[in-house]
């Protein structure tokens, strides 16, 4: 069955698609968070408006949304390249976002428009940030060079995801079963930090912000607050315009049901705080901060990941995902590295 394309440029594009977006992504290969409408959305207004044109090709079969090809150009010394909308690094997995079994039929609709008179001058495409079940870095790849592109395939980072027990997910049965897949060591780790924080500190709660509302504002002053003072890095990265975007996507996700920043209390202060998303039946831990003044004796931070899983493993998620980076305690944790790639085509040089 033949795909027509049609071709957005400006923001309108988006609005025009909303009805069909998030349905389309639940038919794809790899539903993620990343690919929703207002994730994308979001990204674009916050992040992505000032970088270049915007390009939001929506290819259909008989009618039926197939495919959301969301691109846009950056102009990089001389070359003019497209990118896949929120091909940075704070949108940990992305993709064409095509119906499972239509991918070639849209890969090949895709490939005729950039060869095409109604495509703009491209000199290479960067698809990041691809998850290992996508098949822009096998097939579209093999599509690409045998017409005649430069393909190059990377692979780009690793998630380490933790499986958890979700045929045990009530009581402590399941967090026991997960502590049991840990190396000895780390389980005596986790166990000593629960019952020291325990002992050793008053009125100590986790307190969980799943929805938008009047105190969302407040919890991300909070949550700003300790991400940039936790380290000098985090600090940097947190510009005002970064702000702004943790703000938007904050209210957008919790909007949605599927924000989940929490807090490690003790006495009521906040000393630890994660900001993660509750999706697809999935944890995806995001970002993170702490008061490297208040408490380090008592590990606020590795006490509160500890909590999170096990509150995953309550409320029955599939899986814990540490999202991109291969940081030493996800590891400590029982995070298994999932691969993501990067799929550079490029146009044969004149």
């Amino acid at each position: 069955m033949p795909v027509e394309l049609t071709v957005y440029t400006d923001e309108a594009g988006f609005d025009a698609l909303r009805p069909e977006w998030n349905d389309l992504l639940r038919r794809s290969r790899f539903d993620t968070i990343f690919l929703t409408w207002e994730w994308q959305r979001t990204w674009w207004q916050r992040l992505g408006a000032q970088r270049g044109p915007l390009y939001i090709l929506a290819a259909r079969a008989a009618a039926r949304l197939v495919g959301i090809l969301p691109l846009y150009a950056t102009d990089e010394g001389d070359a003019r390249v497209l990118h896949v909308v929120g091909c940075t690094e704070v949108s940990d997995y992305l993709d064409l976002i095509i119906e499972t079994g239509q991918e070639e039929p849209v890969y090949a609709a895709f490939l005729g428009w950039l060869a095409g008179p109604d495509a703009p001058h491209w000199d290479g495409i960067n698809l990041c940030n691809q998850p290992g079940p996508s098949l822009a870095h096998t097939r579209l790849a093999e599509m690409a060079r045998a017409a005649g592109y430069s393909v190059t395939v990377e692979q780009e980072d690793v998630c380490p995801i933790i499986a958890l027990p979700v045929d045990a997910a009530a009581g402590e049965d399941g967090w026991d079963r997960y502590l049991s897949t840990l190396d000895k060591k780390e389980r005596h780790e986790i166990r000593r930090k629960l019952r020291r924080i325990e002992r050793e500190a008053t009125d100590v709660r986790v307190r969980y912000v799943t929805a938008d509302g009047a105190g969302l504002a407040t919890d991300m002053d909070t949550f700003i607050r300790l991400h940039r003072n936790s380290r000098t890095d985090k600090h940097a990265f947190m510009t005002p315009e970064m702000q702004a975007y943790f703000r938007a996507i904050a209210a957008a996700l919790a909007d949605c049901g599927w924000l989940q920043l929490s807090f490690l209390e003790i006495e009521g202060q906040a000393v630890a705080t994660y900001f993660c998303f509750d999706y697809n039946g999935q944890i995806l831990v995001y970002n993170s901060g702490y008061d490297p003044a208040a408490v380090p004796q008592l590990s606020p931070g590795w006490v509160l990941l500890a909590r999170l899983i096990q509150h995953a493993i309550e409320l029955g998620r599939s899986h814990f995902d540490f999202l991109q980076g291969d940081e030493d305690y996800k590891y400590r944790f029982g995070g298994a590295d999932t691969p993501v790639y990067t799929t550079l085509i490029e146009r044969p040089a004149a």
